[in-house]
Order: structure tokens, then sequence, then C-alpha cells
């Protein structure tokens, strides 16, 4: 089962940029795929939902469309789920 990691970040969000490296690191070592969204550019693009449900908490790592971690990534807890 191929697993999909998404982080949720804004422009300008020096926590979600590391969060993003972070991210790319494990996806590299791991081979899971990742994406990257920026819930503002996706809201001036239509789709508002995640910038009114995560927008005050970023970033957001969703695992396979589930909130998994905010704020900051919880590597030991997503490598456990990840080998699931």
């Amino acid at each position: 089962m191929d697993r999909r990691v998404e982080l949720l970040t804004r422009e300008g969000c020096v926590i979600c940029t590391g969060a993003a490296t972070q991210l790319q690191r494990l996806a590299d070592e791991l081979g899971f795929a990742l994406t990257i969204t920026d819930v503002d550019a996706a809201a001036a693009a239509g789709d508002s939902t995640l910038r009114a449900e995560f927008g005050d908490r970023l970033p957001v790592v969703l695992l396979d469309g589930s909130e998994h971690s905010y704020w900051e990534v919880d590597e030991p807890r997503l490598r456990a789920d990840l080998a699931r």
C-alpha cells in the first residue's frame, strides 16, 4: 500500500519550512509520496476547507488524509505508523 503524507503549510511560516525539510528527508529515506499544500493558495483557488479547518495550527501533517500531527513532525510516531 502506498502511503500518502501531506504537509499543510503557508508562505512565510518558518516552522512549516523546517517541517517540509524534515519530511522530504524522511520521504527520501522511507519512500513515501510527499505533497506540500499551501492552505492560502488552495483557498485562493476556491477550496477554503483546509484553511478553515487547519489554518491556525500550521504546519499540519496528514497521513493518508487523516491528521497525524501539527506544529511539528512527530517523527517517531510517523515512522511507526508508516511501518504498519
